[in-house]
């Protein structure tokens, strides 16, 4: 350390204190980098590594930004899962003995970020911490710091409803104790987790004391204040805008767990990761950046409160009717700018001027949204009204304060409007008539001397000057002019008239600066005093701007307002997938209907590929999830039962990131599904079993109905394959069979897409790989396999005579009738214990499940 030069020593330890951290160091205009630091951003933002001297043998790696740029840096790194340390010089250079003293004054994170390209205007940015009281009990806390809404709750499952509430939430950063298991910590980043930060203080401090009131329960404490602990060390300003932290239980809304969210495509679709194709881009219809917010919210937390639902959907009723007044409403809204992160901002100290007119002309909106809804004369509709307070106060205070459109610099004047304050008033007049003095000396001067070339100029080295050209030095008066400077062409002067007015300008344009920025501070910190009311006003402003929303998309896309059984009866008419149907033309959209009541608790569906049997059970659970955000349906009539959970096995994917193979992933979430429905729930499952061998998968989808029809009762739809499946109607007193129609004309598959009564006739497999434009010679062969197929006297000679075995294959078991070859042979003691234990079966009393396992074990047998 000795060794290094004072610069690098301080910025050694200055790192010290963040070792997992870029440290951006400031030095003059530029942010530097050194050692590590310097190596790796240079290769993360791609640019230009060079060395210095610093005391050392060696010299210094060091890379640096331009500190008016660095912001584009910074989120560069935030967007990799970096984390970024400010480090300010914090003392004038001017006063400073030796090295300028510097300090960090913000760490910048992806969990922390309060401004830039990285902050999507429709999406929280949520921080979360997690706290492990045992094996079975975890506080999970999260924070948005860009609104100040702060939530916690207690999981005492086991850790996969943790990870499942930080993949709703989408949480980017997650604190937790040094000593929090690293299993644990692995499986949160293998969820999309990009950093884990350590905290260890989780005592209840005065700064925060009061956002912890509404919290009874010292677990719950514990973890919001290990998460404020990181909040207030990490950002090292005021963070006055955070909201009294709520509680909450993931029982009080509808469940969908990760991978259901993720199946239904919900907010993001599963190719493309992207907003474009989901439930969320369909439904987005909302005028403000907060009122997308609250949408995207309530996607993800769908009610199962059968009163407040209704609430919504009378407000939805009641908007729809009035049409004129919903535009009016429309209109409004997009005049409204993101309060809460206005707010927040204001608290952080980052706000500039074009913020706070953004503010007013927000608030100026308020009292017409006020009396439209008032206007409607419904009392749910008032009840909002009444929520929302204009802040008169704050939006007269802008319009007297702030000019309308102010510089983005804070630094640079013309912020506070003229007649605001008297002592800025007389300053601008002084600079203002000092201008027009110049003018006036100007046209004087020329006068005098008669050089018409003459001018009075200013640059910041000389202050103002006379400046004469040298041909006309000869017409100045002797005595009355100081030189000031000499330049090739000419000469500058300076008179006792021209450096009085100077200094009375120049002190002016000073005061100017400085007093404008001191009445700005003034200004936002009055603004900071009505910080609550302002997030009040957010709240039911964002909540007007969702259900007009839906107003708008349900009488644009023909909805109707749906009804709730408590009979847990679900009967839906002419229903169609949302999503689909917009992307294809209306008109072209087959609906269909569903019908599930005590005697159809369960439908299997049969039917070709691409027929439409995901898309149909797809559309049964965004109906249901349509209906309980407070939304209307796809449908002419719908009845529902109100769903505790969904969940869904549709599609197939490895989880290679987990080692997971596609079958062991379908295993998982059927798994989730049995282990946690209950009668209330719904279930969708699309062709579980066939990620493995026919039997094995017919076996396990037959006993996966079974338990779903005699021990949880839940409504299910379940798609297959296995033809062989439909025989359960018989036996399972609540399942039914439908199946998606198709018709073959001329040798090609037609798709009907409508689910009618009773099983398929027909898988059409060949027909699609048809579709698919295979080879012909390819597709002229599978239908011979499949004639043969088809016959059982035939099935022998696909397998002998149109291949040729080897050594290997002619020793494997057939599971058909062998050549009469092979027949004549005595069979061997193996097979004659096989063949007794076969003859001794009663086979009247196995069920085709058993039949299936006692063929796997009598085949394993003859095979060893």
């Amino acid at each position: 350390m000795a060794a290094y030069t004072p610069m690098i020593q301080q910025y050694l330890q200055v790192k010290a204190d963040y070792q997992d951290a870029f440290l951006f160091f400031r030095l003059g205009d530029f942010y530097e980098m050194f050692f590590d630091d310097a190596v790796k951003a240079s290769q993360e933002l791609e640019i230009t590594l060079t060395s210095r001297d610093g005391g050392a043998e060696e010299r210094i790696p060091m890379c640096g930004v331009p500190y008016h740029s660095a912001a584009n840096y910074i989120e560069q790194l935030i967007s990799k899962g970096y984390k970024v340390a400010i480090c300010e010089q914090v003392e004038d250079p001017k006063t400073a003995k030796g090295v300028v003293k510097r300090e960090v004054i913000q760490l910048i994170t992806p969990g922390t970020m309060m401004e830039g390209k990285g902050l999507a205007d429709k999406e929280n940015n949520y921080i979360a911490s997690v706290t492990a009281f045992d094996d079975q009990v975890f506080g999970l806390a999260y924070n948005d710091i860009s609104t100040g809404e702060s939530k916690v709750t207690l999981l005492s499952h086991n850790f996969d409803e943790v990870l499942n509430e930080l993949s709703v939430l989408n949480v980017k950063e997650v604190v937790v104790a040094s000593n929090f298991s690293a299993e644990l910590q692995k499986k949160m980043r293998e969820r999309g987790v990009l950093v884990i930060s350590f905290e260890d203080n989780s005592s209840i401090e005065m700064n925060f004391a009061r956002l912890l009131d509404g919290l009874d329960q010292e677990p719950l404490k514990q973890t919001v204040a290990r998460l404020f602990h990181y909040l207030f060390r990490s950002q090292k300003r005021s963070l006055d805008h955070l909201q009294p932290v709520t509680t909450y239980q993931i029982h009080q809304y509808m469940k969908i767990d990760y991978y259901s969210k993720r199946n239904l495509e919900l907010t993001e679709t599963i190719r493309s990761k992207g907003k474009k194709g989901s439930l969320l881009w369909l439904l987005d219809e909302t005028m403000t950046a907060m009122g997308g917010r609250m949408l995207k919210a309530w996607i993800d937390r769908p009610l199962i409160d059968r009163s407040a639902i209704e609430h919504r959907h009378t407000i939805v009723e009641v908007l729809m009717q009035h049409y004129f007044e919903r535009q009016e409403i429309r209109e409004k809204l997009t005049e409204v700018y993101d309060l809460e992160r206005l707010a927040g901002r204001v608290a952080f100290g980052n706000v500039n001027a074009r913020d706070l007119v953004q503010l007013k002309h927000s608030l100026m909106q308020v009292p017409f949204l006020i009396q439209t809804l008032q206007g409607l004369g419904h009392e749910a509709v008032k009840q909002i009204a009444d929520q929302m307070d204009p802040c008169e106060e704050i939006a007269d205070l802008l319009e007297q304060a702030i000019v309308e459109n102010p510089p983005l610099s804070l630094k640079e004047g013309n912020i506070i409007r003229d007649g605001y304050n008297p002592e800025l008033d007389q300053y601008r007049d002084a600079s203002r008539n000092g201008k027009n003095w110049i003018a006036q000396l100007e046209r004087e001067e020329r006068e005098r001397t008669g050089i018409k070339s003459l001018k009075v100029g200013y640059n910041r080295v000389f202050g103002y000057y006379i400046e004469v050209t040298r041909a006309n030095l000869h017409l100045l008066e002797e005595g009355r002019y100081e030189r000031k400077q000499t330049l090739t062409n000419a000469e500058r002067f300076i008179t006792p008239e021209l450096k009085e007015k100077e200094a009375l300008i120049l002190q002016a344009e000073e005061k100017i600066g400085e007093l404008e920025y001191e009445l700005f501070t003034q200004i936002r910190e009055i603004v900071k005093e009505y910080i609550p009311r302002l997030q009040s006003l957010a709240k039911a402003v964002s909540e007007i701007d969702v259900l007009q929303c839906f107003a708008q998309v349900s009488e644009d896309r023909h909805y109707v307002k749906p009804q709730f059984s408590r009979d847990r009866r679900l009967m839906v008419k002419d229903g169609r997938h949302p999503v689909v149907e917009k992307v294809m033309n209306a008109q072209e959209y087959v609906p269909n209907d569903c019908i599930m009541d005590h005697e159809r608790e369960m439908l299997l569906i049969t039917g070709p590929n691409m027929s439409g049997k995901s898309t149909y059970m797809r559309q049964i659970a965004l109906t249901a999830i349509l209906a309980q955000i407070g939304c209307y349906v796809p449908a002419s009539e719908a009845i529902l039962p109100i769903f505790d959970q969904v969940f869904t096995r549709i599609g197939a994917a490895d989880d290679l990131i987990s080692g997971q193979s596609t079958f062991m992933v379908e295993m998982l979430e059927a798994k989730n599904a049995i282990a946690n429905a209950t009668k209330n729930s719904l279930i969708l499952f699309d062709e579980i079993g066939r990620g493995t061998s026919t039997y094995d998968g017919m076996a396990l989808a037959q006993a996966i109905i079974e338990y779903i029809h005699n021990r949880i009762g839940a409504k299910t739809l379940f798609s297959t394959h296995y033809h062989e499946l439909t025989v359960l109607e018989k036996e399972l007193t609540q399942l039914k069979n439908v199946h998606v129609s198709a018709i073959e004309q001329q040798g090609k598959v037609v798709f009907l897409h409508k689910v009618k009564e009773g099983p398929a006739d027909k898988s059409y497999g060949i027909h699609v790989a048809q579709l698919a434009e295979l080879p012909d010679e390819l597709i002229t062969r599978a239908n011979e396999i499949l004639s043969k197929l088809e016959k059982p006297e035939d099935i022998e000679k696909v397998w002998t005579e149109e291949r040729v075995p080897n050594k290997e294959e002619s020793a494997q078991l057939s599971f058909f009738d062998e050549p009469a070859s092979v027949k004549k042979q005595e069979p061997s003691s193996k097979e004659r214990k096989v063949l007794d234990h076969i003859k001794s079966l009663d086979l009247l009393d196995v069920t085709p499940l058993q039949a299936i396992n006692l063929l796997y074990e009598l085949q394993k047998k003859l095979k060893c």
